[in-house]
């Protein structure tokens, strides 16, 4: 599915855990894949398996992101939010690509072109393991996220903070292309919120409120992102 894209920036940063995480400076991370989806998209089903088999992989954090800019097809997505579908058109913005799509498959920062993606996931989280450089130093612990000192983009970057469930999420869809269909999500996001700026420094970010005192399924996950090209410099997961 398409439509045109407007504007906005964004860059991601993710990382979670719920008392203190941390990943040591030069340690492996994990790839982050992330899947903007709707519940009124008839071809996200597939997508959202995709997701699924990515779950429960160390080496791997998944993120489904449910964009709204498919509710006026006849179904209201339960799970979408504006910030959702923003993230999505800055990642358009950042790639040079004129129009936002469902599903699509982001991989380290990296916009893929078209639904291929979905089948060619495997390949391209090998590559991107082969390819993630060593992170800086990042912490969570006592509703503080810690980053680095380490080699900044140039440009900067930004630490974002990505709440999501972990448990399955199911959805009846009752009109619309998906009519009849129980849409099922895994680590669907709940939120993302900025921290603000990294430019190579360490520095500490107190985690909002919102992100406080938050138990049960609800994962806390912080990523590092590039200003320009908005690659995936970070990211901790619980």
């Amino acid at each position: 599915m398409l439509k045109p894209a407007p504007q906005l920036a964004l860059l991601l940063l993710c990382l979670a855990a719920p008392a203190g995480t941390a990943l040591a400076k030069g340690a492996q991370r994990p790839v982050v894949v992330e899947l903007f989806t709707s519940q009124g998209c008839g071809a996200c089903t597939k997508a959202n398996a995709l997701i699924a088999d990515l779950a429960d992989r160390k080496d791997v954090l998944a993120l489904t992101f449910p964009v709204d800019y498919w509710d006026y097809l006849g179904w209201k997505d339960a799970f979408a939010k504006p910030e959702f579908s923003a993230r999505q058109r800055a990642y358009m913005k950042a790639a040079g690509q004129r129009e936002v799509y469902t599903p699509q498959v982001v991989v380290d920062g990296a916009p893929q072109a078209d639904r291929s993606a979905v089948d060619r996931a495997p390949e391209l989280i090998k590559a991107a393991l082969k390819a993630a450089p060593p992170e800086p130093d990042i912490q969570l612990s006592g509703g503080r996220v810690s980053v680095g000192p380490g080699r900044a983009p140039e440009g900067g970057a930004d630490v974002w903070l990505v709440r999501y469930e972990a448990q399955p999420q199911e959805t009846e869809v009752k009109d619309g292309e998906n009519r009849g269909v129980t849409v099922v999500y895994r680590n669907v996001a709940v939120g993302v919120q900025r921290l603000g700026a990294w430019t190579g420094r360490r520095r500490v970010y107190p985690l909002p409120k919102s992100a406080l005192g938050k138990a049960g399924e609800v994962k806390l996950a912080v990523l590092l992102q590039a200003h320009a090209g908005a690659q995936i410099l970070g990211a901790l997961k619980p």
